[in-house]
């Protein structure tokens, strides 16, 4: 089974001018580890609750989403298979994965309850 066949098209993102305070609040609406940053609808980086721990409250007020995104990103493709992509979410033990395509534009996501088995 492929990527595709079980991924949402409904893609959780925010810009990289997103306050910090707004992120943190959609993280815990959506009750997410991590949500993609997309500039000009292509993946440009992640921020996770680990990112936002890290940059404390100290002029959190002034942050941004791009002053505290994770690098590298991890993401998986449409076509792979569900497999490749259950091991790259076991391997950086996050629970949600973007979704692209080769041109790196985010056109959905993927969670561990969508390919547990």
């Amino acid at each position: 089974m492929k990527v595709k066949d079980v991924m949402h098209s409904d893609a959780i993102w925010v810009g990289p001018e997103t306050p910090v305070a707004q992120i943190e609040a959609k993280l815990q609406a959506d009750d997410a580890g991590a949500v993609p940053v997309s500039e000009f609808d292509r993946l440009v980086g992640v921020v996770t609750r680990k990112d936002l721990a890290r940059c404390g409250t100290t002029g959190a007020k002034r942050l941004t989403a791009r002053d505290v995104m994770s690098k590298p990103i991890i993401y998986c493709y449409p076509e792979e298979e569900v497999a490749a992509a259950r091991n790259i979410m076991h391997k950086h033990a996050v629970r949600r994965l973007p979704v692209v395509s080769h041109q790196k534009r985010i056109i959905g996501s993927v969670t561990i309850g969508d390919i547990a088995g």
